[in-house]
């Protein structure tokens, strides 16, 4: 992985100079075999195939066994005195599915939600040395591997990135989105 070699090596690896940057030959060439620098965009999953998915587990069908026959049993119990009472066991079996299926959709679609959210997090533009020259606004999906990045104080990453030199003595990041900490984090 990058982040373990030393920067020449990642300028060799990547065939780019720190100095310059890629050249738009270059840059074209990787924006055609890498793609925009996004995360890929899924339609939302339809809330009956994630209901679905929450019955399609091994334990979740030995349990809908299970109260078919408590159904079943019940039916042909002989006892009159039992009743609606018999049907009590496989209605509790079925009410624990169903709640735990509209528990499973829940966490589902609150993950859906969540990385949505994370896809909004990403840094719209960036500042790259292309060609020798710094382009201060260049659309952040428009990065390819290789690109130098130069970041200031407050800009979101625009991407995954490896740091190959600091202008500071401290670097904080504001991670809360992906770890929960509320408060900015030094980095060493």
């Amino acid at each position: 992985p990058a982040w373990i070699k030393e920067r020449e090596e990642v300028e060799e690896d990547l065939g780019v100079s720190m100095a310059e940057g890629l050249t738009s030959e270059e840059v074209e060439v990787r924006q055609a075999k890498y793609g925009f620098n996004e995360l890929a965009k899924e339609p939302p999953t339809p809330w009956w195939k994630l209901v679905a998915e929450q019955f399609d587990d091994t334990l979740v069908k030995i349990l809908l066994l299970s109260a078919g026959v408590s159904f079943v049993l019940a039916y042909f119990e002989d006892s009159e005195e039992e009743g609606l009472r018999a049907y009590i066991e496989p209605f509790v079996i079925l009410l624990i599915l169903v709640l735990n299926a509209a528990v499973g959709v829940w966490q589902e679609s609150n993950a859906e939600a969540a990385l949505e959210a994370l896809k909004e997090l990403q840094g719209e533009t960036a500042r790259v040395k292309r060609d020798g020259k710094l382009i201060t606004d260049l659309p952040s999906r428009e990065l390819v591997p290789g690109d130098v990045v130069e970041l200031h104080v407050g800009d979101k990453v625009p991407a995954d990135i490896r740091i190959c030199e600091l202008k500071t003595a401290t670097v904080r990041a504001e991670q809360s989105s992906l770890t929960g900490e509320s408060v900015a984090v030094q980095k060493t």
